[in-house]
Parts: C-alpha cells; structure tokens; sequence
C-alpha cells in the first residue's frame, strides 16, 4: 500500500562492498580536490548515506561564512565528473563568503 512513498525504505539489492568501496573513494577523491582548491578556512568533508536507491556520496563545503554548500557523488563518477564537481564546489563556497560580507553593512563611526 506504500510502496511508493518517499519513507518507503529501499527494498532493492544491496550493493556489494566492493560497489560502496568505489563509491567511497570517489567521494573522498571530491572532497581532496575540493580541499586542494579552497583555503584552510573552509572546511570539507565526506559522507556515504543509504539513500531510496542505495548508497549515497556526498561533498560538503562549510565556508568561514555563509552557508553551507555540497553535492552528490555517484559511484561512476568520471575523472572529468569529479574534477567539475570539485570546482563547482570551491566556486558556490567562494560565492557564499562573498554574499556574506557583502550582506554586512558598514557601521556609521
């Protein structure tokens, strides 16, 4: 009866731990290149979640200020796939802190 709800639950096949090994290293692959990009001030990190449709990589950027910035990893993720997905990245934290202080209004003095 809800078999199509989004709280469902994933009933498929598990993945084999040689697919979640994969889908480990490509998102830590991401999250390195991202940190190779960005200052230490922002800080990365990497998580795998089982998600509806299996195990799920994400990246995600916390910025000195600003909010939060991250995205999805999949386990066939090119060599080209993660380099864009590192520099999307580092770009939307870079964009955050500049919208960020943007956002502070000069004091009158």
């Amino acid at each position: 009866m809800y078999g199509n709800a989004p709280y469902a639950g994933y009933e498929g096949e598990p993945p084999s731990p040689e697919a979640v090994d994969r889908l480990r290293r490509e998102t830590e692959g991401v999250a390195a290149l991202t940190r190779d990009l960005l200052p230490d001030e922002f800080v990365v990190g990497s998580d795998l979640r089982q998600g509806m449709e299996g195990p799920q990589g994400t990246v995600a950027v916390r910025p000195p200020v600003g909010d939060l910035v991250r995205t999805g990893v999949s386990a066939d993720t090119t060599d080209e796939e993660r380099t864009g997905l590192a520099h999307e990245l580092a770009a939307g934290a870079a964009m955050q802190v500049k919208q960020a202080v943007n956002d502070i209004s000069p004091t009158a003095g």
